[in-house]
This record gives structure tokens, C-alpha cells and sequence, in this order.
């Protein structure tokens, strides 16, 4: 078997791929004409319903980046990675839709710097949206090189070639639609991608006979390692493949990280921003909440099977050698393994799909913070609405010409979520504490909502860049020298988040609050929620958020 290209397309795989990328720049071409203002560009001029919010929502954070690095994540750590998807998604959908929504929406604001700017003024605001530009960079360079990898190993197509095609296609449709092309992209990519993904889990697990023979067969071929328990292997960090405790699941997954990224991080928020009234925008993250728990089974699975069926053992991307493959190549190696000619056009068509999603979600969120709340508040304030859509037009494809060099970046990591967590540390856990105080307390000032973030996100980098020159410190951050990179990430979040709410109310405590004139629609207790009057039971949102936090409940109990 030649390592760098294990299968070939047949036509019939070649039309379905070729017919996939001509339907997304048809879309983006079409939709242009609806994109002519300001509104239209970069919020879909708020005319999605609560479903097709809700779809996009779930499928800007389903992309290739998601199918192939939490594959890998999961060969690598096991079930612990599915982590990531209940406890660390399901609580804050339900958050978002339920507390946070109403705030977002009711302020108009096109993005989360743009609430910081009402909140807080211009200084957090620029502080957040800077942050933010150089995330969504880092991480649209590493949706590249997971598409990149797919590319390679399956196709054998170099990396270089890969790289430049989809994302000059991603450029294209987003450049030109803006988020109208990104948001019905995504909801065409959503059903591609749990068509197309589905087909692993299903004919591995035929193979192996069932969950039962997938747990027996890696338990024979990892012995001694509990790779299937989600909460049983927590209580201590030396009982599970991550050196993970449940303290650091609980506190810096589930309250800081996850209740960070989907609640602030824009790529995400954005989505339901742009819904047609308040009752869809607080429903659409409840309906990605029921979508998101099922999304371990298309993309958690294919890493156990991997364990399971595989006959070598994969080894860290930083540690590959010729010849060998690496904990991200198990999604194309599974694909090589169970699909044949109309199925494998399917399931690369599937890849393709969350590669575009992923960065259509990126570029776009990039394109409105550089356009609204860097380029509009510090660098030409008066300008014409046309001038600003151009403007987001042209940095659409400025970011992804500059995300291609952060491309390599990613290789330097054990696995693509190790790079992705690390990241969500620096910038997303500070931010979530900056934005929630200045939800629920009018009390918090403008000075103390900055020196709160930079305090955070300083102290978060500091402590990775710790690590990095002296190892051992990762017993003191992660509590444990078992922790490996996924635990130390979540700890270190844990205490960024701390510091950043720390600075906050004591710098708050010593300067002056706003008017409470100045926090209406910015603040609870300054603020007239409206209340969903006359609407029955089943058309409640609370009551689908009681639902959908029941069934997360349920699914912690069965994987136990």
C-alpha cells in the first residue's frame, strides 16, 4: 500500500465531488443579489427562521475541522473526547438561547465586540475584536490542513494543491453572497455531512458486531487502558488516557470553555443573529442543541472503531515518521477501509462539505469583526454602506490568503483539537468572563471590563508558554503530571477565567459604574425581556431547553 495515496475515485465518486462544488459557487453567485447592503452581507439581513438559524449554528461548528480532528481525538483519548460535545456544548446552547440571546438581539449588535462596544466602550471592544481576528486566522489555517490531510492520504493529491482550491472556492462563495451564501451553504453542507459521515459508524460496527465487540476488540489490542467509560475513569488523573479529573470536565470544560465558545465566540453567535425575531433566535441554539448530541456518533465513533479494527497503532502528528500514520489520518484511513466507488464520492463529498463549512464560518466571522468593529471604529468611521460591504468583500479574501501560512502552524501539535483547545484558552475563556459579568452586573465599569480580558488572555498565554519552557510546571496548571495537553488546556482556561473575573470586580469596586440610563438593553435589571405571552406549552423555549438538557442527562447515565 503506497502511504501517500491509499484509494482512487471512480467517475461516478469524481462527478458526485465535482457536482458538490459547482452547487456551493452556484449558491454563492446567486445570492449575491441579496446581499447589497450592510445588513444583508454580514447578518442575512435577520430573515432565517428559528430551524434554518439553528442548522447553521450547528453546522458552522461541524466542519472538516470537527469530522477529522475529534476523530483523531477520540483514537487518541478514547470516549473522553465526547466530552467536548455533551457536557461541553449542551449546557451552554441551552445558556445562549435561554439568558444570552436576548441581550444580542435586542442591542441589534452585529457580533460580540460590537456588545462590548455598548457595554464597555471602545477599549474592550478593540481588545475582543483583535483577539478574535487572530483566532478565527488560526483556525481557518487549520480547516485547511485538515482538509489537506484528507486530501493527501485518500487521494494523494499534494497538500499544497488542496489547500489553495478549497479555499480560493470558499473565498468565492462567501465573497460573494457574504453570510446569506454562508448560511444556506451551511444547511446544504449539514445534510451532506451526517449522510455522507454516517456510513462509517454504521459498517463499523457491523464488522465489529455491535458496541460490545468494538469495547472487546480494543480492550484486547490496548490492554491495561480505558478508552469506553465517559465519568468512571475521572475520579482519578492517572486512571485515563487524557490524565484528565473530572474537576477540570466539569469546571474548565463545561463553565468556562464550552459556556465561552458558544456564547461569545462569534463564528457561532453570528448564526443566530441573523434569525427574524427574538423567539427564533432563542429557540435556534436549542434546536442545535438536539442536532449537536447526536453528532459523537459520526464523529467520536469513527476513532473508537479506529482503535477497534485497525491492525497498526497510530502515533502524535509531531512524532510521524515515514511510513507511519498519524492520530488525524484516522477518519481517511476508515474511509479507505469501508467505502467503495459511489459511497467514497459520498463520503469525501461529506469532508469537503464540513471543510467548506468550517471555513465559510471562519471567513465570514473574520470579514464582519475586521468590517464593523477594527477597520469602521479606528480606521474610517464616515463612510458609505456600500464602501463597508466592498471592504468586507475584499478582507473576506485577504483572511484566507493569510490563514494558509497559519496552515503549518497545526502540524507543530500532537492533534489537530490539542492546537483548537489551546486556542479556545487564550481567547475564548477571558471573554466569556468579561462578556457574562457585563451582562448580569451593572456594577462592572468600562476600565475593569478591559483590564479584565487583557489580564485573562495574558495570563492564559503566559501559563502555555510556561509549560512549553519548563514541563514540569504542567503538575502545577494541570494539577497533575499526568495531564496531557487536552487536560492542561482545559485547567489553564479554568484559570484565565478566574483572573479575568477576578481583575474585573476589583477594578470595578475602585472606579465608577455607568448610569443605569446608559446599561438599558445591556444589563439584566436594566433591561424589559420580552416574555413569550399566549405561546403554548410545546412552543415554549424553556420548556425545549428542559427537553434537551433531560436527554443530555440521560446520554451521561447510558456512557457512564
Amino acid at each position: 500500500m503506497n502511504p501517500e495515496r491509499m484509494i482512487s475515485l471512480s467517475t461516478v465518486d469524481l462527478a458526485i465531488v465535482a457536482i458538490y462544488f459547482v452547487a456551493v459557487l452556484g449558491i454563492g453567485f446567486y445570492l449575491k443579489r441579496f446581499a447589497k447592503s450592510g445588513e444583508d452581507f454580514f447578518l442575512a439581513g435577520r430573515e432565517m427562521t428559528a430551524w434554518v438559524a439553528g442548522l447553521s449554528f450547528l453546522s458552522a461548528n461541524l466542519g472538516s475541522l470537527e469530522l477529522l480532528g475529534w476523530a483523531g481525538a477520540s483514537y487518541q483519548y478514547g470516549i473522553l473526547a465526547a466530552h467536548w460535545y455533551w457536557i461541553g456544548a449542551i449546557p451552554a446552547m441551552v445558556f445562549l438561547g435561554v439568558v444570552m440571546m436576548p441581550f444580542y438581539y435586542i442591542s441589534k449588535t452585529h457580533s460580540v465586540p460590537g456588545y462590548l462596544q455598548l457595554r464597555y466602550g471602545p477599549a474592550a471592544s478593540g481588545l475582543s475584536a483583535i483577539t478574535f481576528a487572530v483566532m478565527t486566522i488560526l483556525m481557518s489555517g487549520v480547516n485547511m490542513y485538515a482538509m489537506a490531510v484528507v486530501m493527501k492520504v485518500v487521494l494523494g493529491w499534494n497538500i499544497h494543491f488542496s489547500i489553495w482550491v478549497s479555499s480560493l472556492t470558499v473565498g468565492i462563495y462567501v465573497a460573494a453572497g457574504g453570510l446569506f451564501s454562508a448560511i444556506f451553504n451551511e444547511v446544504l453542507q449539514f445534510f451532506l455531512i451526517w449522510f455522507g459521515a454516517l456510513l462509517i459508524p454504521i459498517l463499523g460496527l457491523i464488522e465489529t458486531h455491535g458496541w460490545s465487540g468494538m469495547v472487546a476488540r480494543i480492550q484486547q489490542n490496548f490492554p491495561g487502558q480505558n478508552f469506553t467509560h465517559l465519568w468512571s475513569t475521572l475520579g482519578r488523573f492517572e486512571d485515563n488516557p487524557m490524565g484528565m479529573h473530572w474537576t477540570g470536565i466539569v469546571f474548565g470544560l463545561g463553565a468556562m470553555i464550552s459556556m465561552g465558545y458558544w456564547t461569545t465566540d462569534f463564528l457561532v453567535v453570528q448564526r443566530v443573529l441573523a434569525a427574524k425575531d427574538i423567539r427564533s433566535a432563542k429557540l435556534a441554539p436549542i434546536i442545535g442543541a438536539f442536532f449537536k448530541m447526536g453528532v459523537p456518533f459520526i464523529v467520536i465513533l469513527p476513532g473508537l472503531l479506529g482503535l477497534a479494527v485497525l491492525p497498526f497503532h497510530l502515533v502524535p502528528e509531531s512524532a510521524a515518521q515515514a511510513g507511519q500514520h498519524s492520530y488525524n489520518e484516522v477518519l481517511p484511513l476508515m474511509l479507505a477501509r469501508y467505502l467503495g466507488p459511489g459511497l467514497l464520492g459520498l463520503g469525501i463529498t461529506a469532508l469537503v462539505a464540513g471543510f467548506m463549512a468550517g471555513m465559510a464560518g471562519n471567513v465570514s466571522a473574520f470579514a464582519t469583526v475586521w468590517t464593523y468593529d477594527i477597520y469602521r471604529p479606528f480606521l474610517r468611521k464616515q463612510a458609505a454602506d456600500a464602501h463597508y460591504v466592498a471592504m468586507g468583500r475584499w478582507c473576506t479574501i485577504l483572511g484566507l490568503v493569510i490563514s494558509i501560512g497559519t496552515a503549518y502552524v497545526a502540524m507543530g501539535f500532537a492533534s489537530i483539537m490539542d492546537y483548537v483547545q489551546a486556542l479556545f484558552s487564550f481567547f475564548i475563556a477571558p471573554l466569556f468572563g468579561t462578556v457574562l459579568l457585563g451582562m448580569l452586573l451593572k456594577r462592572v465599569t468600562s476600565v475593569a471590563g478591559f483590564l479584565g480580558l487583557l489580564a485573562g488572555t495574558l495570563s492564559s498565554i503566559g501559563m502555555f508558554v510556561l509549560v512549553k519552557i519548563r514541563p514540569d510546571m504542567v503538575s502545577v496548571i494541570a494539577l497533575s503530571s499526568h495531564a496531557k495537553a487536552m487536560a492542561e488546556d482545559m485547567y489553564r482556561a479554568l484559570w484565565s477565567c478566574l483572573i479575568c473575573i477576578s481583575v474585573t470586580v476589583v477594578v470595578s469596586l475602585a472606579t465608577k459604574p455607568k448610569p443605569e440610563a446608559e446599561l438599558q438593553g445591556l444589563v439584566y435589571g436594566a433591561t424589559a425581556i420580552p416574555k413569550e405571552e399566549g405561546a403554548g406549552l410545546f412552543k415554549k423555549t424553556i420548556f425545549w431547553a428542559g427537553v434537551a438538557m433531560g436527554l443530555f442527562l440521560v446520554l451521561q447515565w447510558i456512557f457512564w
